[in-house]
Order: structure tokens, then sequence, then C-alpha cells
């Protein structure tokens, strides 16, 4: 069985794949009573480069789609301010029909109401991206050591998904790992073709991967994997997540690293935190926390960047886990999609930290 290797240093650390949206934030205020909102630069794939750069301080760029009007200005500043560099396709807006940097709306909830997500994705710039718009040869030029997408992404036409295709045999052939984060959208994919569409063009781009994010649901509802005839004990035990990939392997034998984040809601602060990964032939777990959340948008990528940054770094898969899993704890302390810790609290935290006061 292959195994996954790590490039050495090169220009860019990783390269990330997908849309750039702004989320409306009116707190703990449902948006139907809401008088105001903060507004936070988001996307699956950005996250995981913003949390890297920011948190982790690698170099990182996104590759993605960008409107010239205020709201693509404001998206832009936001890019940069993460020490994220930007490869856009740029896009001119009429005014009338777009295209348009799509909108997020996303309020906390509290207690027992749930929080709220919903999407406002009309004439969305990124969805018209599509294979040729960009110059691989240049972007990875200088070198890269990892590219990643989504199934976000994958999911806004049918463009996007040979165009990831096409990103990952460029970063393939420069010698970069390539990941996906399956991220399966029911709604999204239902306008266009629904499960059947979606698992013909997922299959495709997993049979480029080298390193595979996404819990049993995504791999049964995204990729038609079987489940286990085991059921889990509960939402934090990873039998039925493990149980699935035999069958990945034997589908995928190109995908080495699985990983996922565990979960058990008790209410809508107080979450018990966990992960799992498989890594080169074997199960490495993360230990429980219980997390008093002030926003969870985003926590799945943070855990992704973790333990995407542990693998950079040179570390084992249990500390590689276990750095995953803080930053995605600690990501759910602070507002907005992407990190505002440091890589030192991630790491404290993970060796065993406490959340005694830092003097």
């Amino acid at each position: 069985m292959a195994r996954l290797t790590i490039p050495p240093q090169r220009a860019l650390d990783l390269v990330s794949l997908g849309a750039l949206v702004h989320r409306l934030d009116p707190g703990i205020i449902p948006f139907r009573k809401a008088h105001e909102c903060s507004i936070y630069v988001s996307g699956g794939e950005f996250n995981v480069a913003a949390n890297l750069s920011d948190c982790f301080r690698m170099n990182t760029a996104i590759v993605s789609a960008m409107v010239d009007y205020p709201i693509g200005d404001l998206i832009s500043e936001r890019v940069r301010a993460a020490g994220v560099r930007g490869f856009y396709k740029r896009f001119a807006h009429d005014g009338v029909t777009g295209p348009n940097m799509a909108t997020v709306y996303s309020d906390r909830g509290v207690g027992v109401r749930a929080p709220v997500v919903f999407y406002n994705r009309a004439n969305e710039a990124a969805a018209r991206l599509a294979p040729g718009d960009f110059d691989w040869d240049a972007i990875f030029g200088g070198g890269v050591r990892w590219f990643h997408s989504g199934g976000i992404f994958a999911s806004l036409s049918k463009t996007t998904g040979p165009l990831i295709v096409e990103a990952m045999q460029a970063a393939r052939k420069a010698g970069a790992v390539t990941s996906f984060d399956l991220n399966y959208r029911e709604k999204l994919w239902s306008l266009w073709g629904g499960s059947d569409t979606a698992r013909k063009v997922l299959r495709e781009i997993v049979s480029h991967a080298d390193v595979l994010v996404g819990n049993e649901e995504d791999l049964q509802t995204g990729l038609g994997i079987r489940g286990p005839e085991v059921k889990a004990a509960s939402a934090l035990d990873p039998v039925a997540f493990l149980g699935m990939i035999d069958e990945v392997r034997a589908t995928y034998p190109n995908v080495k690293v699985v990983a996922t984040t565990l979960r058990e809601v008790r209410s809508t602060q107080r979450h018990t935190w966990s992960a799992v990964a498989w890594v080169d032939g074997r199960a490495v777990h993360a230990p429980a926390c219980e997390l008093d959340v002030l926003d969870r948008v985003g926590g799945g990528d943070g855990f992704a960047s973790g333990f995407f940054y542990g693998l950079l770094s040179g570390a084992s898969p249990e500390d590689a886990v276990r750095l995953g899993w803080a930053h995605g704890a600690l990501l759910t302390t602070t507002p907005g999609d992407t990190s505002m810790v440091t890589r030192e609290q991630v790491e404290a935290f993970a060796g065993g930290g406490s959340a005694r006061i830092q003097r």
C-alpha cells in the first residue's frame, strides 16, 4: 500500500480552489428580527488556506472568481489580510444580473434554538469557473506542497467539478499532495442532477485525491460507499466511519488518508467534540472534550487545516489528528469562519493544556 509522502519546502505550502463568499452574522438574533450584522469572508476551501496562513504561518493561496464591485473589494481585502495570495478570474458586475459574490446568512442560535443557515448563491461568479480558466503551470510554477478543494464548490455547476479534476491533475504533476473535503450538500446538487450526478462527479474527483475528509454520511451519500452492519453507539463512536474504510480503499486505492470530526450536540452552545483518521493503514483518534461554543461555523475546516498542518510539518499521525482536533475546538470559541487563535494556543491545547488564564 502506498503511503502519504509530504513534499519538502516549496514556494507555496497549500493552494485551495473554491468559491469565496461573504457571511452575514446577526449573532444570536434571528435574521427575521435583526437590525445589524457582522460580515465575515468565508468558503470551505478558503477557510483552510486562511487558517494555515494566519494561525500556522504557512504560505498559502486561493484560486477563485472575483467580481469587480465593492463586495468583491471587501472580500479580496480580507483575503490579503489573512496573508493568503489570490489567483482570480475576474468578472465585471452589471448591477442588474450580476454576476455576484455569494452571500451566506447565518445566525448563531442559543440553547435549544439551533443556528439557522441559508444562502443567496444566485448567479454566483464562482459557478462560472471552468477548465481552462487558470494557468496551473504558472500558479504551481514556484512549487506547491498541497492542493485542496471541496464538494460545495464541485456542486455549484456542471463545470466546477471538471475544473477540480484539471487542477488536481496539474497539482499531482507538480508533486503536490491532493485533498478533497466531500462536504455533501443535497440541496445544491438537487438543482442540476441530484444524487446520481453528485456521485458521478465526486467519484471522478476522489479518484485523483490522496487525502479525503468526510464523515460516514458524506461517504454514503456522496460516493455511494455502503455503510457497515455495525451501528455506532453514539455520535462520538467512530465504528461506522472506520467500518467503511475497507470499501474506500478498494474503490479508491489512491486514497491514503481519510479523516473526519465527531460531534455530539447537546445544545447550541454545548458540544462534545472528537476526531478520527485513517492514515497509511491504521486508525488514530483524538480525545473527546466538552466545547462551550460561541460560533460553530467553520469548525470542520478548522479541524482539516490543523490536521493538514500537522502532516505538512512532519508530525506523527496521532499528533496531526490532535492538532486538527485542538484547532477546530478553539475556532468555535471565536466569531467568524476562520481562525483567530495562535499556533502556540493550538499546540498547548493539543498537548493537554487547559483554559487557565495566560499571563
